[in-house]
C-alpha cells in the first residue's frame, strides 16, 4: 500500500482522488463523532466497527482531545480542530500505481504489511539475512515466482523481528514477560526513506521464532526462562 501521514491541513496539495475520498470519509466520521462528544460520553459498544473511526479516535487521542473514563467510556476532555490532527492515509497500490511519484512527492511512503505465521511457502531456517537469501537462491530451482516473492518479504520480516527479540533478551530473561512485551508493540514498523516494512505477529508466530533461534544456537529457551548460550 501507499501511506502519507501528516497533519489533515497538510494534505490541501495534494489533488490525487483517491486521496480527497479518503480525507472526506476522515472529515465525515470526525465531525459525527465530535457532535456525539460535545453532547455526553460514549461507550465503545455504541460505536461503528469501522477503521475510519477507530484511526479518528487515535488522533483524537494523540491530539490529548479525548480519554477514557474509569468506566470505560470516551469522553471529550477538549475540542481540536480536524486541520491539528495527524492522519494517516493508506490507499491500495493497485488503484494508486500510476500516481505512485506524485504521492511520493506528497509525502507518501511504499507499505509492505508482513503477517507472520507458524508456516511458510518455503521454510527457511535462518535469521540472517545472508543466509536468508543464499537459501532463497537455491529455493528458487524448486518454487513459483509468487512463493518465492512471499518467502523473501517473510524472510526479510522475520530476520528483522528476530533482531528485536534479541535486543530484548538483553533486558528480559522471562518468556511470558517477552511474549507481553511483543505482542504490546505489534505491528512492529521499520521505517526507510521511502519505504515501510509493517509486521504483525501473534503469539504463535513468536513461540516459532524463539524455537528456531533456540536451533539456530542464538537463545536457549527452557521453560519461562530464557537466556544467551
Amino acid at each position: 500500500m501507499v501511506s502519507i501521514k501528516k497533519k489533515f491541513s497538510e494534505f490541501g496539495g495534494i489533488s490525487v482522488e483517491e486521496v480527497r475520498t479518503r480525507l472526506e470519509e476522515i472529515e465525515s466520521v470526525f465531525n459525527s463523532l465530535m457532535e456525539k462528544l460535545k453532547e455526553r460520553e460514549l461507550s465503545f459498544e455504541e460505536l461503528i466497527d469501522d477503521p475510519t473511526v477507530v484511526e479518528v479516535l487515535e488522533a483524537l487521542e494523540k491530539a490529548g482531545a479525548i480519554e477514557i473514563t474509569g468506566d470505560e467510556k470516551i469522553k471529550l476532555v477538549k475540542e481540536v480542530p480536524l486541520e491539528e490532527l495527524e492522519i494517516e492515509v493508506d490507499l491500495p497500490i493497485e488503484e494508486v500505481w500510476d500516481k505512485i511519484e506524485e504521492l511520493e512527492e506528497a509525502g507518501g511512503k511504499l507499505v509492505t504489511e508482513v503477517k507472520l505465521v507458524k508456516r511458510y511457502y518455503v521454510e527457511i531456517m535462518e535469521v540472517e539475512l545472508e543466509a536468508i537469501q543464499k537459501a532463497l537462491e537455491i529455493a528458487e530451482e524448486y518454487t513459483d515466482e509468487e512463493s518465492l516473492l512471499e518467502s523473501t518479504i517473510s524472510g526479510v520480516a522475520k530476520s528483522a523481528l528476530a533482531q528485536v527479540i534479541l535486543a530484548l533478551v538483553k533486558e528480559i530473561r522471562r518468556k511470558d514477560e517477552l511474549l507481553d512485551v511483543l505482542l504490546s508493540m505489534e505491528p512492529i514498523n521499520f521505517e526507510g526513506d521511502k519505504a515501510t516494512m509493517r509486521i504483525y505477529f501473534d503469539e504463535d508466530a513468536i513461540e516459532d521464532l524463539l524455537k528456531e533461534l533456540q536451533t539456530l544456537g542464538y537463545l536457549k529457551v527452557k521453560g519461562n526462562r530464557i537466556w544467551f548460550y
